[in-house]
């Protein structure tokens, strides 16, 4: 569809954009104080606990063997870890333990000093972290890009997945990711069968749990998928081969505590400076991926009513926590303590709702290693292997791939993968950051700028960024051109310095002295500058969805030189932004402020295109029926404009059947929509649009609340019975799972909203309406699922969307869709 009115095209980059409500934290900025400061504990917590516990029991005993420190100082430090660090640190869904980033530095000070000194030299570092965490030096310290968070998400995934193949395979781990590798043909070559199977039994059950389907599927699925993977491999197991090497936790009669240290002071001083900076920087990276892992997770599952926006980490209060488990660990003897990604990462996709995840992880622990020795002693190391091997795939995200590569930063990504994986994780860090300042290098230095002449007209094409060092090349193009000329400058980037601007500056004023027309457009020919009266509005006319409340941006002066156009302001894409929150108003004041924009900016554009359509009435071409969510946004996602949709919204996209609507329910609200826009507005289409994260769908799966005669039914849930024969269709035998492009749902939501586009798609056919122009064929039916954190539409197929084939299948809408289509 095209909108009925031009659209302006302002580029200003999204980090000069102002920010979307006043009060809201900057990324890592300390979370509100004063109120729930005690302990919750939630149902998804007790779970994510319990996962976070069974990964991190052996990699605590793995990294202290490979260390070659007692076992129990690995459990000592998980434990301590979890509690102290979840208790005090500034990362709520972080977990702290033992970590493979501090792995060869323990090591190397064991083998020269021994494991006693090792300990006071942790409890050392501690000090010193508590020290820089109260002077705040963490609050600055990390501009982590996400291509070197996901890249090192994805390295230690890759490293966690090679060590823990071994010993599902029935060997041992080496000493590195590439020694792993190198090991592994051997390994294959002398497989046993009985590690394996048990192994790939425990990531089958991992894997389906979440997936069984019925009544008794949604009952047995609040168990952790986690928990019934290992208790069912290790049952089977202990049944089938009762030889297989299991779990075997050490004694604590011989448990060492720290001594004073011993040995050169320049040395010991080098060796907790060393300890000090691998496990803050460790942990502060942790922090920032839990961070990012977070608030993905709030931005896909968010409910009905909108949520709080999630709480970032407090980088100084996290030192501090971190600091303070450090000198407690190497007190009680335990190993050094840092934020580890593997488990906080594990915490988050658990499900984890704040700090009581991480401190019951570490109470499990504690009680695993005093109480539960005989339980553990029963559970094959194969079943735990494949447990953490699954989560470190999981680490490496192919949505993750596409959108560094989409952003061009996948050299980044790629470099970050392989230094964590050849040389550890702040190797990794390192080197990403290093790749990462020589693309951006590369990228101001890369401006190409050419000049050619179409009909009459000049045209300079200015392709990357424009800094001081593309300025000789651009006075040397544009002063090829002859006075007065009219010419079109394309300015394809997000960048001007001042430099560049004051250069362009003069050559248009010189050009517009001489008679000449001078236009500046950015990509695709998008006109940037505009008219007089529109020249410095910060919203496009058709794009209110924006919700940056521009019209709380004070305006620049106009232009004095008398030009209709005008160039954009220099440093546009340098990241700084008008300040938020000042002048920022609520509630009736913004709605008020949002009409006097309007009414300013996009009424003189819009208002002869809105006069014809009050003139000769509306005509739209179709029925769209969404949900009432406000991340919807119809004329966004559509392209379209004024006159082009007829638009039903409510909650949850429902459709109610004829005939189920009780006198006076005012259910006939949607039903009364269809007919009058099939009966007398004789639209062409009706599309069915279901989106990812509803809020009634979770409603839905979570059942109704209890009601009766002194309780009766809420009217959300008188109309969210509407949707009960979705859920009973993704439950039924009788019908296939709907996907996406040939891939099962996300999660048991996604399936939700899946099925209920197809499900309200045949309450549509029941309308009489409906049924009779189907049967003439001038009316067609659509179902369209939205992904709103992908940004992505779905159309249910044609086949399916018809009821002749059995599976539904929602297609990925692509750029080129009219061009493959033929329309």
């Amino acid at each position: 569809m095209s909108a009925c009115a031009p659209t302006r095209h302002d580029r200003t980059p999204r980090r000069s954009r102002p920010r979307r409500a006043s009060g809201m934290k900057s990324p890592h900025s300390p979370p509100p104080t004063g109120g729930g400061r005690r302990l919750r504990i939630a149902g998804a917590d007790v779970s994510a606990s319990i996962t976070v516990f069974l990964i991190a029991v052996p990699m605590s005993l793995g990294l202290a063997l490979a260390v070659g420190a007692p076992l129990e100082a690995g459990l000592v430090a998980a434990a301590i870890g979890g509690i102290v660090a979840g208790l005090l640190g500034g990362t709520p869904l972080q977990v702290s333990g033992p970590s493979a980033g501090l792995t060869v530095v323990t090591a190397e000070l064991i083998q020269v000093y021994g494991w006693r000194t090792t300990c006071a030299i942790t409890v050392g570092a501690g000090l010193l972290q508590i020290l820089l965490g109260t002077l705040r030096a963490a609050r600055n310290a990390l501009a982590v890009s996400p291509a070197i968070v996901h890249g090192t998400l994805a390295g230690i995934g890759v490293a966690i997945a090679l060590a823990q193949l071994h010993i599902m395979l029935g060997g041992s781990p080496q000493s590195s990711v590439v020694a792993n590798a190198l090991a592994l043909p051997e390994q294959l070559a002398r497989i046993s069968p009985a590690a394996p199977l048990i192994g790939a039994l425990a990531i089958a059950v991992l894997l389906l749990w979440p997936r069984l389907p019925g009544r008794v599927g949604r009952t047995v699925r609040r168990i952790p998928a986690a928990l019934a993977s290992v208790v069912i491999a290790t049952s089977v197991a202990a049944v089938a081969t009762p030889g297989l090497p299991r779990v075997d936790l050490p004694s604590w009669r011989s448990h060492a505590l720290p001594e004073l240290p011993q040995g050169p002071v320049l040395a010991l001083a080098t060796a907790v400076f060393t300890v000090l900076l691998v496990a803050s920087l460790e942990s502060l990276l942790a922090a920032v991926a839990v961070d990012k892992l977070a608030a993905d997770r709030a931005g896909e599952q968010a409910p009905l009513t909108s949520p709080a926006p999630p709480r970032r980490s407090d980088l100084d209060r996290e030192l501090r926590g971190q600091g303070i488990a450090n000198t407690l660990t190497g007190l009680l003897g335990g190993l050094p303590v840092a934020g580890g990604v593997v488990r906080g990462s594990a915490n988050v996709r658990a499900g984890a709702t704040g700090r009581a995840s991480t401190v019951l992880h570490g109470v499990w622990v504690l009680l695993a290693a005093g109480l539960l020795i005989t339980v553990f002693e029963w559970i094959p190391l194969a079943a735990l292997a494949a447990l953490v091997m699954v989560v470190g795939i999981q680490m490496v995200s192919f949505a993750h791939i596409r959108n560094v590569h989409k952003h061009r930063e996948f050299p980044v990504y790629a470099a970050t993968v392989a230094g964590v994986v050849a040389f550890g994780a702040l190797a990794g860090v390192a080197l990403g950051v290093g790749v990462a300042v020589i693309v951006s290098l590369h990228r101001l230095g890369r401006t190409k700028i050419t000049a050619t002449e179409q009909d009459g007209r000049h045209v300079v094409t200015v392709h990357g960024q424009l800094t001081f060092l593309a300025v000789p090349r651009l006075a040397r193009t544009l002063g090829q051109l002859p006075p007065g000329v009219d010419a079109t400058v394309e300015l394809d980037g997000f960048f001007m310095d001042h430099a560049a601007y004051e250069a362009i500056q003069a050559w248009r004023g010189a050009q517009l002295a001489q008679g000449g027309r001078i236009d500046f457009t950015g990509r695709s020919g998008s006109r940037i500058a505009e008219p007089a009266a529109a020249a410095h509005s910060c919203c496009r006319p058709w794009t209110p969805w924006r919700n940056h409340h521009c019209h709380d941006r004070p305006t620049r002066p106009a232009d004095n030189s008398g030009a209709t156009d005008s160039l954009p302001d220099s440093g546009s894409g340098s990241g700084t932004s008008p300040t938020a929150g000042a002048g920022r108003k609520s509630g009736a004041h913004r709605l008020l402020s949002g009409l006097s924009s309007f009414q300013r900016n996009t009424a003189p554009l819009v208002r002869d295109e809105l006069a014809r359509l009050a003139s000769e009435g509306q005509c739209p071409s179709q029925l769209f029926i969404t949900c009432a969510d406000s991340r919807l946004v119809t004329s966004m996602i559509t392209s379209s404009g004024p006159g082009d949709l007829f638009t039903v919204r409510n909650v949850g996209n429902l459709v109610p059947p004829p005939g189920t609507a009780p006198a006076g329910s005012g259910d006939d609200s949607v039903a009364a929509a269809i007919e009058y826009a099939v009966e007398v507005l004789r639209v062409e289409s009706i599309t069915v649009c279901g989106h990812s994260g509803c809020g009634a769908m979770q409603a839905l799966l979570k059942g109704e609340p209890d009601s009766g005669p002194e309780k009766p039914r809420t009217p959300l849930w008188r109309w969210l019975r509407h949707g009960l024969p979705s859920l009973e269709r993704m439950a039924s035998r009788r019908h296939s799972w709907a996907r996406i492009s040939g891939r099962l749902p996300a999660d048991e939501v996604e399936q939700l909203c899946l099925t209920n586009v197809v499900q309200q798609l045949e309450h549509l056919r029941a309308h009489e309406s409906v049924a009779r122009r189907l049967a003439e064929g001038t009316l067609q039916l659509h179902g369209m699922y939205f992904h709103v954190g992908e940004a992505q539409a779905y159309l249910l197929t044609e086949g399916s969307s018809s009821g002749t084939e059995p599976d539904e299948v929602f297609d990925r809408v692509g750029t080129g869709e009219l061009e493959r289509t033929g329309v």
